[in-house]
């Protein structure tokens, strides 16, 4: 509270200073009329030359300097690779608005200074967020949204495909700014790489933003471009055959193609697109399981090798239509549908099933081999469309609204069968569990920006949000249904949001502050088919979320910068069926019908540092504490008897306490010759977890688990480039991740080397990408991770992930007319997260 505090303070104490005015106007290339993003507009005093302030330009080239007091400027507008322009700028008195309105650039005339034009710096450092120029990372082209995150600082991605920030997986999306509800890693999987401009790393978000995300927010920028006319791009991708086939049945396959159309008028702009996208992931799993049984006083063991393999397809068209018919109006409607499925295949061997006893002893009671069938088909089919609205007034403030509805059906069967082994006719179990759930998701936004004043603008707004999905789950075992295994649930939830929000600028300092107020309703009900009437669930809360900002520039070369925000991560339906669901052979899997939402507060300090030669370096140190902490946790599974089930654990989605995380994160630019460069980021934490898991089981128990456990975790993203010549390049990545504690046990290392080859052809419309990723050669245990969760006493599991290794790909990208993309597609809010 103290820290709060004090930063509402600072906040509060430059907000009544001097009255001032402010600048505006747009930076563009004078050969185009393409809007320069990132361009520098800086402002001098015309008596001494001294830089007073600067700014760097937006998407659409735009730059706004607030509280410049009466005088005599000058202001130099800037770019790479273009010659610099200066604009004299007189106030005559105070309260007196200038637009520049928009100055164009030129190129340089060597031929050294276009090819620096390409050259754009890794990361731009803001107030409440770091963009990172997405063109960098070439080992993502032809991939998704995922290859481009995992390249960032503090994002990692490990051997399951779960990505995280500064260690948690939950966080936000936006796209193109606007939110979205969607499961993080299911959107970034569905938006091709190639479509990405920048993504901006939002660790502290300001109270204009939905609270969600105890990670903070990524909002992925897709490419745009400000002239009129026709643009089209088409992207292929290709797979070679698999090195490494890991003994599968079928062979990995993966290729894809996307195509954007883009026409743009001066008052029209109409996007369409296409995408499908296969992208299949071979691999195997070892496996090792004990489960004592105290009361028969005998140990078994469960050892396992077999094929774990993912086929993945997803396909979906998007349209999307803006009109501008004035200066003051604007209007925008979109469309996506789509299909996504994917397929895990577990076809496993326990090839030396036995029991013990006594425990500890060497005498089995038996020696039993069987083959597990297994296949998880998780679909998605889904269809949403938005409308936007924004009216400028002509003091400046603005009002907009925005309004998107959603359909999603999500489902698919899991199969499990128990088989003879090496004779797979012989069948000793089979079950077949599926499930339908359609999702209903309703948004609606009304946001008011008020005109400029002298110490800042301030922004008011309003949310409606509304989710309504149900659930049937069917559990067959040998062709009969299992009423106590299949159920409906139902989960309707409704937040009423509100906010106001201040940014700023005095001198040297920049602020941002502002208070979100929050009011949510959730209604969850299940019920067991061999129940007569459900069980209702309701939990509600009226929550204040506030956030601030503050920056103060040293010099010209240095910034610090320190925020503060509250955060909540609301729960999904799947954690929350408390119904058993059987995943595979040894696990069962169920969630807490009484699950609450983590609330988080995070704190954060950092520096900024430009050096020289195009070098840069950033630090950040965090804290961030989490209540209410969710997890999955392994316990032993009872039968009604209260007898243990020998053969199988339980999987649980719980509450379990309490955690803290005291975090430093560093990122530097490293240019050692004017042909390559390199870019690395890192992030280390102390990370624990304390609490405890209260459990309901079959058998009318309930049983406490305590949970204790504190590590030191590591991660490091390197990117390092050489340009041979102005059109092929070469890049190296590397991707580490350190061993990781959980609630009851540790994920071992995950790492994965990549080499890019990259040239273009065609003046530049023809650009051919050559991947090896994930190089391992049979070395260096690329892509694979070990999993491990025990209680002393009572189990211990190990798992050993292999995923493939030595891909090789070939990605082709055409692009007609360039430089005038304007495409803006809209993306699923609610069904991606529940998928």
């Amino acid at each position: 509270m103290k820290f709060k505090t004090l930063i509402t303070f600072f906040v509060m104490y430059f907000i009544i200073t001097n009255v001032t005015a402010q600048i505006t106007g747009k930076i563009t290339d004078v050969s185009n009329g393409e809007s320069l993003e990132y361009a520098t507009a800086a402002l001098y005093k015309t008596q001494d030359a001294s830089l007073v302030t600067g700014v760097i330009t937006e998407l659409d080239g735009t730059f706004k300097i607030p509280n410049v007091k009466a005088g005599v400027y000058y202001l130099e507008a800037s770019f790479l690779g273009y010659t610099t322009k200066k604009v004299e700028v007189i106030f005559s008195k105070k309260g007196t608005n200038i637009d520049l309105g928009t100055i164009q650039l030129s190129l340089g005339n060597q031929l050294n200074e276009v090819v620096v034009q390409a050259e754009r710096v890794a990361v731009v450092h803001k107030i409440d967020r770091q963009v990172f120029d997405t063109k960098k990372y070439q080992n993502s082209e032809g991939g998704s949204a995922v290859d481009v995150v995992k390249n960032l600082p503090s994002v990692t991605v490990d051997g399951q495909g779960e990505i995280s920030v500064r260690g948690s997986q939950g966080f936000s999306v936006l796209i193109n700014g606007k939110p979205t509800q969607g499961d993080a890693s299911a959107i970034l999987a569905q938006l091709p790489a190639n479509a990405l401009e920048s993504v901006e790393l939002i660790t502290a978000p300001s109270a204009k933003y939905d609270p969600e995300g105890k990670g903070g927010i990524l909002n992925i920028i897709t490419k745009k471009g400000a002239t009129n006319g026709t643009y089209a791009q088409v992207n292929v991708r290709g797979g070679f055959p698999s090195i490494e086939e890991y003994d599968t049945k079928e062979a990995a396959q993966r290729y894809g193609i996307d195509a954007t159309l883009n026409k743009r008028t001066d008052k029209w702009n109409f996007s369409l697109g296409a995408s499908y996208q296969r992208n299949d992931k071979t691999g195997r799993r070892e496996g090792d399981m004990f489960i004592v049984n105290d009361a028969e006083n005998k140990t078994t063991f469960l050892p396992s090798d077999g094929e774990r393999s993912f086929d993945e397809i997803s396909y979906n068209g998007r349209f999307n239509v803006d009109h501008t018919p004035n200066k003051r109006d604007s209007y925008s409607v979109g469309f996506f549908a789509g299909k996504h499925t994917k397929d895990r295949l577990a076809d496993i061997v326990y090839y030396d099933n036995h029991a013990v006893s006594p425990s500890g002893g060497d005498n089995r009671l038996y020696t039993f081999t069987y083959y597990n069938h297994n296949l998880r088909i998780r679909k998605g089919d889904f269809a949403l469309g938005s409308f936007d609205y924004e009216h400028k007034f002509d003091n400046e403030s603005n009002i907009s609204a925005s309004f998107l509805y959603e359909y999603t059906f999500l489902g698919g069967p899991t199969v499990n069968d128990n088989l003879g082994n090496p004779d797979n006719t012989i069948i000793y179990q089979q079950e077949y569990n599926t499930n339908d759930n359609p999702l209903y998701g309703t948004r609606v936004n009304l946001d008011y920006k008020f005109r400029p004043f002298s110490f800042g603008t301030i922004e008011a707004g309003y949310q409606y949000r509304n989710l309504d999905h149900t659930g049937e789950f069917v559990y067959q075992r040998d062709g009969v249904l299992v009423p106590e295994f299949s159920s409906d649930v139902s989960l309707d939830r409704t937040i009423h949001s509100g906010y106001t929000q201040l940014t700023g600028t005095q001198n040297k300092w920049d602020y941002a502050a502002g208070i979100r107020l929050e009011s949510m309703d959730r209604e969850y009900t299940e019920s067991l088919k061999s129940e007569a009437l459900p069980n209702t669930y309701k939990y509600d809360f009226v929550k204040l979320f506030p956030s601030a900002s503050l920056q103060y520039k040293l010099s010209d070369k240095t910034k610090l910068k320190t925020a503060y925000s509250k955060r909540v991560e609301r729960t999904t339906t799947l954690k929350m069926n408390s119904f058993a669901e059987r995943e595979h052979s040894e696990v069962f899997e169920q969630g807490d019908n009484r699950l609450e939402p983590e609330f988080i507060d995070l704190v954060e300090v950092g520096i900024i540092q430009k050096l020289k030669g195009g070098n840069s370096f950033f630090a950040t140190a965090y804290y961030r504490h989490v209540e209410n902490v969710i997890n999955r946790v392994n316990v032993l599974a009872y039968q009604e008897n209260g007898a243990v089930i020998d053969t199988i654990i339980n999987r649980v989605f719980s509450n379990v306490g309490k955690s803290n995380a005291y975090g430093l994160e560093v990122g530097a630019t490293i240019k050692p010759t004017k042909n390559w460069s390199n870019f690395i980021g890192a992030n280390v934490y102390s990370y624990d977890i304390k609490g405890a898991l209260n459990f309901n089981h079959r058998d009318g128990i309930a049983r406490t688990y305590g949970i204790n456990s504190k590590a030191t975790i590591y991660s490091v993203n390197l990117n390092s480039t050489y340009n041979f010549w102005e059109n092929a390049s070469a890049q190296f990545s590397f991707n580490y991740l350190s061993d990781r504690n959980t609630a009851m046990g540790e994920d071992s290392r995950f790492y994965s080397p990549n080499v890019t080859f990259r040239k273009s052809f065609l003046d530049n419309k023809l650009t051919a990408t050559l991947q090896w990723q994930n190089i391992d050669m049979g070395l260096l245990n690329t892509n694979e991770q070990r999993i491990s969760t025990s209680r002393p006493g009572q189990f211990y599991t190990t798992t050993n992930y292999k995923y493939e290794v030595d891909m090789v790909s070939l990605n082709l990208s055409y692009t007609f007319n360039a430089n005038k993309n304007k495409s803006k597609f809209i993306d699923s809010e609610f069904g991606k997260r529940e998928f």
